[in-house]
């Protein structure tokens, strides 16, 4: 199912970012873009929008008591240079508050709340699809989103600003993306955070123990911090 994205932002280069971001994940569509609240009132009119992308501070009427005087909202997400309206949006039932400028990593969270939201967990992710056979997940590497089958995974490594996404066959691919967001988008699968710089796929794990985990012959660390849940993780289903 499609999400119908409206973006409200009196800033060119502010809609421009969330353009780009949406243009990437195939769930979403940009069904208008306006520079003003009473712009963004007659889209609303017009046509069904699922999402909207909100600035707080605009000509003529502030985002929030924008939100205040819908009697039937869609699901809001206030995309603003300010931090002083966060508590205000929550009290107005927004999905969530972001502060430009926005990575696609934090985009991406956000819409991950909206999915679970409408329910799409057995549908796609807002990167992935979710059948057990031939599911997959876009990741950025270089410029391109690049399909990649969740079955070739076999582990995932942090590095610095980006993840090292080591596959079957010896290849690894250097992805723009933390490894907290892909734990996030690889949650309904199985896959496990050993480490705070390790996610490994249960399907490739060959042995473990109380320190390491075997994957195609490569031992990787227990962290600390993750010990008490990966053996629990282990004792159940393995």
């Amino acid at each position: 199912m499609t999400i119908r994205c409206l973006l409200v932002d009196d800033e060119p280069p502010a809609l421009k970012v969330l353009a780009s971001h949406i243009a990437h994940i195939p769930t979403l569509e940009v069904v208008g873009q306006c520079r003003n609240a009473i712009d963004a009132l007659e889209v609303l009119h017009r046509q069904p929008v699922d999402l909207v992308f909100l600035d707080v501070k605009m000509p003529k009427i502030l985002g929030t008591d924008f939100v205040r005087n819908l009697a039937h909202p869609p699901m809001i997400i206030f995309v603003t240079a300010y931090r002083d309206f966060a508590a205000e949006s929550y009290e107005l039932d927004a999905v969530d508050y972001l502060v430009k400028p926005v990575s696609f990593d934090r985009f991406f969270k956000s819409i991950s709340k909206v999915q679970r939201i409408l329910g799409h967990e057995n549908q796609a992710n807002p990167v992935q699809a979710k059948n057990k056979s031939g599911a997959f997940v876009y990741m950025k590497v270089d410029k391109n989103m690049q399909k990649v089958m969740l079955q070739d995974i076999q582990y995932i490594e942090s590095w610095k600003d980006y993840i090292k996404v080591f596959l079957s066959g010896g290849k690894c691919l250097l992805v723009k993306q933390s490894i907290t967001a892909t734990e996030n988008m690889l949650a309904e699968h199985q896959f496990i955070r050993i480490h705070r710089s390790y996610i490994v796929s249960v399907a490739k794990i060959t042995a473990y123990n109380n320190l390491t985990v075997t994957v195609d012959r490569m031992e990787l660390p227990i962290g600390r911090l993750y010990k008490q849940s990966v053996m629990e993780f282990f004792q159940a289903t393995l």
